[in-house]
């Protein structure tokens, strides 16, 4: 697989209730990520995402553009936590080493209900 690849099914499986097996198949040792809510190792925030799901059983969560630089990837998605929410536009920044995720980045910005822009966020 290429890193697009693990960063979307990563991704994927995280956002469709199977954090563990995201985890499991595609997270590095001493993996850290920047999410100021929570503490910075993979355990936390792999449980902090199970948890979502539980609370959010229909989330939807879209990829729009995926770019990759050495052992960067960065992931443009649209993430809503109910099916007729507007949502948020997100972006995670995944660093690998080797095919394994070694640390991440998660970014996000709510979607106005009247956006001044024209163009949208995707």
């Amino acid at each position: 697989m290429t890193r697009k690849e693990i960063a979307t099914e990563f991704l994927n499986l995280a956002a469709n209730g199977h954090s563990h097996e995201a985890f499991r198949l595609y997270v590095g040792k001493n993996f850290k990520h920047h999410n100021a809510y929570f503490k910075g190792d993979a355990d936390t925030l792999m449980l902090a995402m199970e948890e979502s799901t539980r609370t959010n059983p229909n989330k939807v969560f879209k990829i729009h553009h995926i770019l990759e630089d050495d052992n960067l990837v960065a992931v443009h998605s649209h993430l809503k936590q109910t099916p007729v929410e507007l949502g948020f536009a997100v972006v995670h920044i995944l660093k690998f080493k080797s095919d394994k995720i070694v640390e991440l980045w998660d970014l996000g910005q709510p979607i106005p209900k009247d956006p001044i822009n024209e163009n949208g966020m995707f």
